[in-house]
């Protein structure tokens, strides 16, 4: 039998259900695989024992109290939460923090799921690292804490001793790869079996956010651009024939693109174009030849080209993986 893994949990009210219960599963299985050997060991840790109600509104039932932490952990876990309301911040009191800044010494390794990175750099673990969080909330981290490298597309991250995952669902890849840390690949691939996905899943953060998920412009015309562009993927699209529409010169009207939406418009249409064939992949029968052909990408070579560049993979492997077949 192998040494207890002793992997401590912070939870605290509004904390998302899954940052806990799915890395918590994916060690519950890991022993339940290994007969035991595996040795994890997860406790609930919160401001105070007892229930701590989640984002889902069930509720969890914390082991121990912050202050009776202590001794050597194998893995302390920071999930995430995001607040209701206009900011989207991340959640998280002063205390949470506090209590992570004194416990991460006594950790072989520390693990921040989804918005839960945003607590770890308050208590100072992320400054010179590289590290990834929900895509929604990436620039916020960047914005907010300089000292620290933020990679917005990849499922997780490892700098150091210091694990950093994406949003919410990605905590089972991380925990799946955190057993293949401790255990080998083999019995990492075993316990993605039992939970039938993926041990390591192809493409990152970006395929999961929509273009169209930008805020809105200030420029209503820029607005009603944007939708244009959505409803005719199949035609001209060049910012010159964008630029006639708006009446601008090229060059203004890429000046005030930019200004308004973040990015240059040749780049908006090809996220958007990538974000209809994903859709059209996931959902449709459609040859490679039509998909390129109704998203206004031309040919199979551009498709394949724009997905390998956008989400990471290929748009025959991107679609065996989304869709069951018979």
């Amino acid at each position: 039998m192998s040494s207890t893994r002793r992997v401590v949990i912070a939870v605290f009210p509004g904390v998302d259900l899954l940052d806990v219960t799915g890395p918590a599963e994916v060690f519950a299985l890991t022993n339940r695989e290994t007969g035991g050997a595996a040795g994890y060991q997860v406790e609930l840790v919160a401001r105070t024992r007892g229930e701590v109600a989640t984002s889902a509104g069930l509720r969890l039932v914390a082991d121990l109290a912050f202050a009776e932490v202590d001794g050597v952990l194998d893995t302390l876990l920071v999930p995430g939460a995001v607040n209701a309301g206009p900011d989207d911040r991340a959640a998280g009191s002063d205390d949470v923090v506090a209590w992570v800044a004194r416990v991460a010494p006594l950790a072989r390794r520390v693990v921040s799921v989804c918005t839960g990175t945003h607590l770890l750099a308050a208590a100072g673990l992320l400054d010179g690292r590289t590290a990834t969080t929900h895509w929604s909330t990436a620039a916020r981290l960047a914005a907010e804490h300089p000292g620290v490298t933020v990679d917005p597309d990849p499922i997780f991250v490892r700098c150091g001793n210091v694990w950093t995952g994406a949003g919410i669902s990605s905590c089972v890849d991380l925990a799946l790869a955190l057993v293949a840390e401790d255990l080998g690949e083999e019995v990492a691939l075993a316990v993605a079996r039992q939970l039938v996905m993926y041990l390591k899943r192809p493409g990152g953060q970006s395929q999961f956010s929509a273009p169209l998920s930008r805020p809105p412009a200030t420029r209503r015309d820029i607005d009603d651009l944007r939708m244009f562009i959505v409803d005719h993927l199949d035609g001209d699209l060049s910012a010159a024939a964008l630029a006639a529409r708006m009446c601008l010169s090229e060059r203004h009207f890429a000046r005030v693109f930019r200004q308004q939406t973040g990015t240059t418009p040749g780049a908006y249409v090809e996220a958007v174009r990538v974000e209809a064939a994903r859709r059209l992949l996931e959902d449709t029968d459609r040859t490679l030849d039509q998909v390129a052909a109704e998203c206004g990408l031309g040919s199979v070579e551009t498709l394949h080209r724009a997905l390998r560049k956008r989400i990471g993979t290929t748009p025959a492997a991107y679609r065996r993986r989304v869709r069951t077949t018979a």
